[in-house]
């Protein structure tokens, strides 16, 4: 059973005000902007320092399953068995309490990672080739989607990110169900933070990672899709593009990945028998 510390938590904003000197046309004024929060967040698993992220701090219990998730420190929900939020001076520690089965496996386990990473780490406590480059098994068969579904979402998308409308700064992951409706959204300033995010709340709530698909507004890397396969996901959508590897993977797995996911046009790049188009659309 999942257990959260009562200690004070970080303020539930994800960005701060600040005075500006605003330039435009010729003109200077004085103005009030919304900056996004970045802070380092330390992962702390059995009294072992894992890694350090920079991000944003909110949803933070959410980030600590998801994280542990889809980075194969645990392999069930269950087996993180607390979740301590400790503000400190220098930050946010996450301090948790993980079966030690699984968590000593993971190359990274045994190892002290103390130096502040950038926004997000898609490889996190790897030290060679063979760490870095995980073969998750394939995924299972999952929906049949419309074009006009991904497009539903899409349009829903920029209203559903709140930290994104007051600062424009930061990533967005989104779980749609297969009528196109967001039924989840996290955001955060690393892209691979805003997915883990998500994914901690999709376990969370209980939803099926086969009853929908993911929607993020980065590119689809290897790291993205390494962390939506791991959990079963089945289509992911990316508003930019993809990379290679991760194109590679995606087909590996059995994910249909679709790139460049815009107003009336996208990409597919792997698997598109789950993507119906529109009667007389080009296939």
């Amino acid at each position: 059973m999942l257990s959260a510390a009562t200690e004070p938590q970080p303020a539930e904003v994800g960005y701060a005000k600040r005075m500006v000197e605003r330039y435009d046309h010729g003109r200077i004024e004085r103005a009030e902007d919304a900056i996004a929060e970045e802070v380092p967040v330390a992962m702390v698993y059995n009294g072992v320092s894992f890694a350090v992220m920079m991000m944003t701090p909110l949803d933070l219990e959410d980030f600590a399953l998801g994280f542990s998730m889809s980075e194969g420190l645990v392999r069930h929900a269950a087996q993180l068995g607390s979740i301590g939020v400790h503000l400190r001076m220098e930050g946010i520690e996450l301090v948790m309490e993980v079966a030690e089965l699984t968590f000593g496996q993971h190359p990274g386990a045994h190892q002290q990672r103390l130096l502040p990473g950038r926004s997000g780490c898609g490889l996190c406590g790897a030290r060679t080739l063979e760490d870095a480059v995980r073969h998750p098994g394939p995924v299972g068969q999952g929906p049949q989607i419309d074009s006009d579904t991904l497009q539903k979402a899409l349009s829903a998308l920029r209203a559903a990110q709140p930290i994104n409308l007051a600062t424009g700064s930061v990533h967005a992951a989104a779980w749609v169900d297969t009528r196109g409706r967001i039924m989840l959204v996290r955001e955060d300033v690393g892209r691979h933070n805003a997915l883990d995010k998500l994914i901690g709340a999709m376990l969370r709530s209980g939803i099926d990672p086969e009853a929908g698909f993911l929607l993020v507004t980065s590119r689809a890397s290897y790291e993205m899709v390494i962390k939506a396969t791991t959990i079963g996901i089945t289509i992911m959508a990316a508003i930019s593009a993809p990379t290679a590897l991760g194109i590679h993977l995606a087909r590996d797995t059995g994910l249909t990945l679709i790139g460049f996911a815009r107003a009336d046009s996208h990409v597919v790049y792997t698997h598109p028998q789950r993507l119906r188009h529109a009667v007389g659309a080009s296939t």
